[in-house]
């Protein structure tokens, strides 16, 4: 959060206040284990769940290694004695265990102490059969069991009677409101220490102005932004918490919603150069010179694009497609578009990998109209440079020339273009690949300083469901890609279960043998790049296959004799290219690499590739990975490598995958299984969304209504002062949670 931001309204100058300000620096820290940093953020930390006190817990599934929450009578009440040396003296210690039961299952509870402790605790759970109990589940003997809980001790009417000294705030919850919340908590930060902090701020923040107008809360049938967190925090029934619950949900989707209608309005207030299409210019050339007819799909979309940019009103388009459905080339036709108006075309690639590779495919689908100020060059053509952050000083410094001097017509590169040392001699139009790697600010760079501003088309290979875009990219018109290109060959795709098909394994090193004994290549995936990385191990599985040790394992090995190859990222950057230019021009045959070339890698020739632990990826990533194959004519295999157990949602996610290549249905599905928290924002590689509580899947019809109500809002009173602290919240938020992924 920047330090330095004012505020418009009191609201949120009190709910962006730093947490530490409020409740002191020792319990502000324990809080930010769980991105908590400011009031507004702690007073949205809702309960997981609310107990009731008068329900029983099931305690036959209890997990070990598990915080609970459970409600159990108690049925037994024994306390042992035995001896501990101090020192010199032998004080007697006592064991008090209380047994706990639902009725059917039991579960025993340990407390360990002093002599007047125990037996104090003993007379509370001798006169009182039914609790509260929130701790982490232990096991002793191969049984589960609860050490030291925290507890209270309540009567049939859920009126508290005991409890431990931790529990005061937990028994006062639920004397006060009938219903105790439970919080995701921390080691070090419980549940019922959650609670209190909630209570203090509920107490010492003063109601003030509420974050939505008055019309907008009674359209939608909301409370008040305070009412929401006293029905939260303080509820009296879970209807009432759900409630307050569902208003948090309306203000990040109303908040997301008028941030996009806010940049929608100031995209409209600018100018853009107009690039009408030229018939004698060099995207005829280009055409005339294509060796292959366009899908309808990419003409469509073509003539949609062409219509934009002959506007003098920017572009801020979407452009969505399948992989290998031919983005590139329309990305292309636009770019020339624009060169013939006068105009550059800079094209953004979030990785030196994907710009390298779209570097060579603009320079070899253009062939000698990319020679641009060549002696050799046609009278119709432009200069295509690239800049990279790894670049030698003299290549450097001759792009840098070029750019400036308008000789190159196209540039393509990486975040090195968004450096302040690089000078744009005419921004006509921007090209972002994958766009939820940049951030809003850093685009921003790119706009021209006269106040006009560069068109923009967004690509994506992800193809995003309706409320994602609504959410995400809802300042942008969408244009989809769902066709394939004639001629692409088919991939097979079949999941190899280790535990039931073992020997399938060593068919399928014998297979990538065969494979580049015909002339073909064949791609190896693991999800780590050394043994050394971090594994979440789960249920005692083996730890994943990793680049550094299966390279030269296979090398030396199953595949001893072919040119094997590793490519990761931690690999010197000049080292990365060299490995994939000797891939790209079939020098090496196999790549044993991570997922650095699940986008825009581009090798014809591959027909192969094994994806190890192939249950560690999402649905989307394995579709991108899957990709890098059959973009030929000559068919494709892609073998799912896996341990996980028939039934389990992983293999479900992998049968998906082997059952369609449609990448929109796999987007709806990919969705369903990990909500948003890996498609949102910068999501596609693994990292969690900025909204808390928002999910697009469950949510479809608040996003819906939330984006006309934003709309209206934004149309009626565009200088509502909230408007601008919710644009600024909601930006700041997303380009923090950017910077912390970078």
């Amino acid at each position: 959060m920047n330090a330095v931001t004012r505020w418009h309204t009191r609201t949120q100058q009190e709910l962006h206040r730093p947490l530490a300000e409020a409740v002191g620096a020792k319990t502000a820290k324990a809080f930010s284990v769980l991105h908590i940093d400011t009031v507004g953020e702690a007073l949205g930390h809702l309960p997981r769940r609310y107990l009731t006190g008068t329900e029983t817990t099931d305690l036959s599934h209890l997990v070990v290694d598990t915080e609970v929450a459970l409600v159990a009578d108690v049925v037994g009440v024994d306390v042992y004695t035995n001896k501990t040396v101090t020192g010199r003296e032998r004080r007697p210690r006592q064991r008090l265990e209380v047994m706990l039961s639902d009725g059917t299952a039991r579960l025993p509870v340990t407390f360990f102490g002093k002599p007047h402790v125990v037996a104090y605790w003993q007379r509370i759970f001798s006169a009182h059969t039914h609790g509260i109990f929130v701790g982490k589940v232990g096991e002793f003997r191969g049984n589960p069991q609860l050490v030291h809980p925290d507890f209270v001790m309540i009567d049939r009417n859920g009126k508290v009677v005991a409890g431990r000294e931790e529990g005061k705030v937990m028994a006062a919850q639920v004397q006060r409101h009938g219903l105790l919340g439970l919080y995701p908590q921390t080691s070090k930060l419980r549940t019922w220490e959650i609670a209190s902090v909630e209570s203090m701020l509920l107490d010492s923040t003063p109601e003030l102005e509420d974050t939505l107008p008055e019309w907008l809360r009674h359209e939608a049938d909301l409370p008040s932004l305070w009412e929401a967190y006293h029905a939260i925090h303080h509820p009296h029934s879970v209807e009432e918490a759900g409630r307050g619950a569902e208003r948090l949900v309306w203000e990040e989707a109303i908040a997301t919603q008028v941030t996009m209608a806010v940049r929608r309005r100031s995209v409209d207030r600018h100018d853009a150069p107009v690039c009408s299409r030229r018939e004698d210019g060099l995207l005829a050339a280009f055409e005339d010179r294509l060796p292959f007819i366009p899908t309808s799909g990419q003409q469509e979309v073509s003539k949609t694009i062409d219509a934009d940019l002959s506007s003098d009103r920017p572009m801020h388009r979407l452009l969505q497609g399948e992989v290998g459905s031919g983005k590139t080339f329309v990305a292309l036709r636009a770019m020339l578009q624009v060169v013939d108006a006068g105009h550059q075309a800079v094209l953004l690639a979030p990785t030196e990998v994907l710009a390298q590779q779209h570097y060579r495919t603009i320079t070899s689908m253009l062939g000698e109209l990319a020679n641009g100020g060549g002696l050799d060059a046609p009278e119709i053509s432009t200069g295509v440079t690239l800049l990279t952050g790894s670049m030698n000083a003299a290549g450097t410094r001759a792009a840098l020339a070029d750019i400036a001097s308008g000789a190159a017509g196209i540039i393509v590169g990486t975040h090195a273009l968004l450096s302040g040392r690089v000078i744009y001699n005419d921004i006509g139009l921007v090209v972002v690949d994958e766009q939820h790697r940049f951030g809003v600010e850093q685009r921003s760079v790119l706009a021209t300083g006269d106040g006009a501003r560069p068109h923009e088309l967004v690509l994506t290979a992800t193809p995003i469901p309706r409320t994602v875009a609504m959410t995400v990219f809802g300042d942008l018109e969408v244009s989809s890609l769902r066709e394939l290109p004639t001629g692409r060959a088919d991939i097979q795709t079949t999941v190899v279960d280790l535990p039931v098909h073992g020997p399938w394994l060593t068919r399928a090193w014998q297979r990538i043998r065969e494979e580049c004994d015909a002339g073909h290549q064949v791609f190896v995936v693991c999800p780590r790049i050394s043994s050394d990385d971090a594994d979440d191990v789960e249920g005692g599985r083996p730890p994943t296959a990793a680049v550094e040790e299966l390279a030269p394992q296979l090398a030396t090995g199953s595949l001893a004799g072919l040119r094997v190859e590793a490519l990761h990222s931690r690999l010197d950057p000049s080292e990365k290219d060299l490995v994939m230019d000797r891939f790209i021009r079939g020098e090496s045959q196999v790549l044993i690499s991570t997922t650095v070339i699940e986008v825009g890698v581009d090798v014809p020739n591959a027909t192969m590739m094994v994806i190890m632990d192939a249950d560690r990826f999402g649905v989307s990533q394995l579709h991108q990975l899957r990709g890098r194959i059959g973009r030929g004519n000559l068919p494709g295999l892609c073998l799912l490598v896996t341990t996980a157990p028939p039934g389990s949602a992983a293999r479900e996610r992998l049968d998906a995958v082997a059952s369609s290549r449609n990448g929109f249905e796999l987007a709806e599905l990919d969705l369903a299984q990990r909500h948003e928290g890996n498609v949102l924002g910068s999501s596609q590689s693994g990292y969690s969304s900025p909204l808390r509580l928002l999910r697009v899947l469950d949510h479809a019809e608040i996003v819906t209504a939330s984006k006309d109500l934003a709309e209206r809002w934004v149309s009626e009173t565009p200088d509502d002062p909230r408007l601008l602290d919710i644009v600024t919240a909601t930006e700041m938020l997303a380009e923090g949670d950017l910077m912390e992924q970078g």
